[in-house]
């Protein structure tokens, strides 16, 4: 008999689990598994420019690696004139791995290399209907300055152009250098 059989048995059979998870920079192989199973393929060729926007050292993207798979990401502007501040954008964890402090320590690596790179402080925006991401970049020390519009647009891995109205608070953090 197992405890699932258990007439009596009023918790479920679980166990726990640790696994290790390697924060670094993303490779090409990472492309593909970054669709996360069909749930970002319409991202396809926005991950490939921003891709290739890291070897050409304009963006960084950093991902959460769990046993050769990114269960996290963040990515983040490097180039540019204004050197003095930095943009992070695309900050996610699968759903089944939230709540673990994934996405908090993503948001960590990032500020160390944005530290690293000289910049002083950097911006990113929530989504008005994530009140989840503005309460841990709050948290996490980012200020309120403002909102935008959230407009932009991409092309899909079908070639189609898609239009984005996304209406986002936008925060800021001040760096401190280490």
């Amino acid at each position: 008999m197992t405890t699932i059989d258990l007439p009596s048995s009023d918790r479920p059979a679980q166990m726990e689990i640790g696994l290790a998870i390697t924060f670094r920079t993303a490779r090409l192989e990472d492309l593909p598994k970054l669709e996360w199973y069909g749930q970002y393929t319409h991202f396809r060729n926005v991950f490939r420019k921003t891709y290739k926007e890291q070897l050409q050292g304009r963006r960084l993207m950093l991902v959460a690696d769990c046993g050769g798979f990114p269960i996290g990401q963040i990515f983040m502007q490097t180039g540019g004139e204004a050197r003095h501040k930095t943009y992070f954008y695309s900050l996610r964890v699968m759903d089944m791995f939230r709540g673990h402090g994934i996405g908090s320590r993503l948001l960590d690596e990032a500020e160390n290399i944005a530290v690293a790179y000289g910049y002083m402080s950097a911006n990113i925006a929530a989504a008005k209907d994530n009140p989840r991401a503005r309460q841990l970049y709050e948290r996490r020390g980012f200020l309120l300055i403002g909102e935008d519009s959230g407009r932009w647009s991409y092309v899909d891995h079908e070639g189609k152009s898609r239009h984005v109205h996304e209406p986002c608070w936008v925060l800021e953090k001040t760096l401190l250098l280490r």
